[in-house]
């Protein structure tokens, strides 16, 4: 069975035609990339794809978007569409479909993906156990968790909030992040450390505590300079990021009760090297009491190139082919 499958985030939405069997899916065709911002809505995002297919697409959608799937209407988080499931089959033609928050989608992909489609970083190099808790979390725009529970070969994916739990500093430095993210926010989340833009508030924190002026900077230009090593501050503010993902991907495992942790994410991938190089193994296990049972837990980073496309058209096969 042939299905559209469809991951919005803020910036960009993503097409591409998947074929699911048995609950499973068989196949990922190349995916077409729409900016969001030069579509007025899903409905005419999705009539330039089928455009550009140059062919009729098929009645049935797997639709991953980047907010949480709560009433008749559905108001993504940084992007102004807004999507009412109830008129997908007239808006969009599609007599079938599933609709999936974003990181529900990355456990469906982390359920069935090969064990070839994930990077070892830390802990036993095991593939992610068959039965258990495999814990979720991808650093991009935000911060995103998820859980898959695996029992007797079926497995049921929960979409959690779990990035914004609050944030736990573990040292002076990170005090420091916390006391200045306070001037903004009453309340500081791990979100505001431990995504993309918060590589902003740690740079401009370590050039504080140097005494450096520092003028206000996009995160995009602080990471840049961070990844290429052009800038000692960024480089160091990299490495505090990479600490604070470990300390919280430790902290949600230990939540979950998990046996697996993998982290998603397309910033996860462009940080694989630093991560495996910057004391992020050190933090995850730093639990106290529970240090020895944390370090038996294999971490994995997902390499697949679409795990939202691939994980939507999971998500649908589950539903609608198992």
């Amino acid at each position: 069975m042939e299905v559209v499958s469809v991951d919005i985030g803020g910036t960009h939405a993503r097409f591409a035609i998947a074929e699911v069997e048995n609950g499973r899916v068989v196949s990922l065709g190349e995916p077409v990339t729409l900016k969001t911002a030069e579509h007025a809505s899903l409905q005419t995002a999705w009539q330039a794809f089928e455009k550009k297919l140059d062919r009729p697409v098929p009645k049935a959608a797997a639709i991953a978007v980047a907010s949480p799937i709560t009433g008749d209407v559905i108001r993504l988080t940084n992007n102004p569409w807004v999507i009412r499931p109830s008129l997908i089959p007239e808006r969009l033609g599609a007599e079938t479909y599933t609709i999936i928050n974003d990181f529900g989608a990355i456990g469906h992909a982390v359920a069935q993906l090969p064990e070839s489609d994930f990077d070892h970083l830390c802990g036993p190099d095991t593939p992610i156990p068959a039965k258990g808790v495999t814990t979720i979390c991808g650093p991009g725009t935000g911060l995103g968790v998820a859980q898959v529970l695996k029992t007797n070969g079926s497995y049921h994916v929960l979409p959690t909030e779990g990035g914004h739990v609050d944030y736990a500093p573990l040292d002076p430095i990170e005090d420091a992040i916390l006391k200045r993210l306070r001037r903004t926010f009453t309340r500081v989340s791990t979100e505001r450390i431990c995504a993309g833009p918060g590589i902003v508030a740690i740079y401009e924190t370590l050039a504080e505590m140097e005494g450096r002026s520092v003028p206000t900077r996009e995160d995009k230009a602080i990471w840049t300079e961070a990844l290429e090593g052009t800038d000692s501050i960024a480089l160091a503010a990299l490495d505090r990021f990479c600490l604070a993902l470990g300390a919280t991907a430790g902290d949600l495992a230990l939540a979950h009760g998990a046996n697996g942790v993998v982290i998603a994410g397309g910033l996860g991938l462009r940080i694989k090297d630093k991560l495996i190089r910057s004391g992020f193994d050190q933090r995850f296990v730093a639990k106290g009491r529970f240090q020895s049972m944390m370090a038996g837990i294999p971490v994995k980073l997902i390499t697949h190139p679409q795990p939202g496309l691939f994980g939507a058209a999971a998500a649908f096969a589950q539903e609608h082919t198992a």
